[in-house]
C-alpha cells in the first residue's frame, strides 16, 4: 500500500527528531514550529540517536517498530522526519509504519506552497515541488511499469513509469522556461535603476527574525508580518525617498533555515537574486534568539552558496527582548558594522537610517552651504532629500543652510546644478575630493 496521495487541512502528526554524530544538529523547536506552520497538529514527538544514518530506515529498525506503534496507538495521519530522507528511506519507512511518511524538505515545500501568493511564487514552489517529485517517482498506488492499451495504444510503447517521468521533465522544463522570463524583466527592472543611480536596499535573515515587521516600518507598507517561519514567500519591492540619499528601492525577501535544501535555493534564485543584484543587505538577525550564532551561520552559508557579493550591516532586532540598548557599531569609522534595533517599538530605527545613509553614501558631515537667490532649485532638492538642519538669510538676501550628508551627495548635487563648489561651500573644488579632516576650512561639525 503507498501513501503518496495528497491531503488537504490539520493533519494528526508525528515528529521524529534524530541526532546524528556525522550531520548537523538541528534545532528541535524550530522543527515543531516548521510543522505547525504548515498545519500539523503534534501528537508526538519522538527522538532518536544514530552514529551514521541507516541506508534502509535512516533510523534503526526497533525505532521504526516503536513509531509504527505509536501511530496506530494515537492515529496518527502522518510522520515527519526532521532530516532528508531517500526515495527508498521514505518507501521503507510507509510499508512497515503503514502511514505516509515525508522529510523535512517536503515540509518546507509544503508551508511554500501555502505561502506562495504571486505568479512568480506559485512557479518557483512548482519547480521546487516537481524536482523533488523526480527523484520519489515510483508508483503512487497503480502500476506503472504495465503498458497502456487502448486503440492504437497497444504494443511494445512506453511504459506509464516512463511517460510520467517524460511529462515531469516536460513541465519542469516549462517551469524553467516561464522563471527565465520573469529572472530577465528582474534584470531589465535592476538595470533601469542602476542606470538612473537608484540604490537597492536588500532586506534578508533567517525566518521569524522580524524582516518583514521592519521593511513595513521602513517603506511604510503592509507587507503581511506574523510570528511564524515563512510568515512572507514572495519578494516584495517599494520605491522610498530616503533622507539623505533621495529614492531608493527597498526588497524584502524569503527568510532562510538552516539544512535549507540545495534543490530550494536553486529553485528560489529567481528571487534570492535581489540579493545578488543589491547595493547593501540588512542582515536582519533576532537577538534574542538562543540560537543566533547558528542562525547567523545558516544565512552566511546560503549566501555564500547563491554567490553573494555585496556589502553587509547586520541588523540587531528585537532588542526590546534581549535586552540591549540602541546603537551602532563601526568596523572603522564612518563605517557602520553592525546596528541594534526593535521593529516592534522602534527603538534605534533613526539609528538604523543613519547607518543605511553612511553605507550607501559615505561619511555624513555638516556643511554650511550659501545659496544665492537665483540658486533656489538647489535649495528645493536639499529639501527633497531632508538634509537641512537650519535656514537663514543674511544682509545680501544670500541663503544661509546648515546640511548633514555625504560628501559625495552634495558635491554631485552641486555639480549636477553646473554651480561653483568654492562659491556655495568656501571651499575648492580639488579639496573637497580629499577627506574631510584634511579640509583647509572643515565643515561645520557643531
Amino acid at each position: 500500500m503507498e501513501y503518496s496521495e495528497q491531503h488537504q487541512g490539520s493533519e494528526r502528526a508525528v515528529l521524529v527528531s534524530v541526532s546524528v554524530q556525522m550531520l548537523e544538529d538541528l534545532d528541535e523547536e524550530e522543527f515543531r514550529l516548521l510543522a505547525k506552520s504548515a498545519g500539523a497538529e503534534i501528537l508526538e514527538h519522538i527522538h532518536a540517536q544514530r552514529i551514521k544514518p541507516d541506508p534502509k530506515y535512516f533510523i534503526g529498525s526497533g525505532k521504526v517498530e516503536e513509531i509504527a506503534e505509536q501511530v496506530k496507538a494515537l492515529e496518527a495521519d502522518l510522520v515527519i522526519f526532521d532530516h532528508a530522507l531517500t526515495p527508498s528511506q521514505e518507501r521503507n519507512l510507509e510499508r512497515v509504519i503503514q502511514c505516509r511518511v515525508i522529510d523535512r524538505t517536503r515540509l518546507i515545500l509544503d508551508i511554500f506552497a501555502q505561502r506562495a501568493r504571486t505568479h512568480e511564487g506559485k512557479l518557483q514552489v512548482e519547480l521546487a515541488q516537481l524536482n523533488h517529485l523526480s527523484s520519489r517517482l515510483v508508483g503512487g498506488g497503480i502500476n506503472l511499469d504495465s503498458q497502456k492499451g487502448g486503440i492504437g495504444l497497444r504494443g511494445p510503447g512506453e511504459t506509464q513509469l516512463e511517460t510520467d517521468r517524460r511529462l515531469l521533465r516536460l513541465r519542469i522544463g516549462q517551469l524553467k522556461d516561464k522563471l527565465e522570463k520573469v529572472r530577465q524583466t528582474r534584470i531589465q527592472g535592476r538595470a533601469a535603476r542602476q542606470k538612473a543611480a537608484i540604490p537597492t536596499v536588500s532586506l534578508v535573515g533567517y525566518t521569524n527574525a522580524g524582516k518583514s515587521t521592519l521593511f513595513n516600518i521602513l517603506a511604510n507598507s503592509d507587507v503581511y508580518a506574523a510570528d511564524q517561519l515563512f510568515a512572507t514567500l514572495d519578494p516584495t519591492l517599494r520605491r522610498l525617498n530616503w533622507d539623505g540619499i533621495g529614492a531608493l528601492v527597498l526588497a524584502d525577501t524569503v527568510g532562510f533555515v538552516r539544512n535549507l535544501a540545495h534543490a530550494l535555493v536553486e529553485s528560489f534564485k529567481a528571487t534570492l537574486e535581489e540579493t545578488l543584484e543589491a547595493t547593501l543587505l540588512l542582515h536582519v538577525i533576532d537577538s534574542s534568539s538562543p540560537d543566533m550564532l547558528e542562525q547567523i551561520e545558516a544565512v552566511e552559508k546560503v549566501l555564500k552558496e547563491i554567490g553573494t557579493d555585496v556589502p553587509i550591516l547586520r541588523v540587531y532586532n528585537k532588542i526590546d527582548q534581549s535586552g540591549e540598548e540602541a546603537k551602532i557599531i563601526y568596523a572603522q569609522p564612518h563605517m557602520p558594522e553592525r546596528v541594534y534595533v526593535s521593529a516592534h517599538s522602534g527603538l534605534g530605527l533613526d539609528l538604523l537610517r543613519q547607518a543605511v545613509q553612511e553605507c550607501l553614501m559615505g561619511q555624513i558631515q555638516k556643511f554650511d552651504v550659501v545659496l544665492k537667490p537665483a540658486y533656489g532649485k538647489l535649495r528645493t532638492q536639499l529639501y527633497a532629500l531632508n538634509v537641512i538642519q537650519s535656514e537663514n538669510f543674511d544682509d545680501a538676501g544670500n541663503l544661509h543652510l546648515t546640511v548633514m550628508m555625504a560628501p559625495h551627495k552634495l558635491e554631485q548635487l552641486i555639480k549636477q546644478a553646473h554651480l561653483p563648489i568654492d562659491e556655495i561651500l568656501g571651499i575648492k573644488a580639488e579639496q573637497f575630493k580629499r577627506p574631510l579632516e584634511e579640509f583647509e576650512i572643515k565643515p561645520n561639525i557643531g
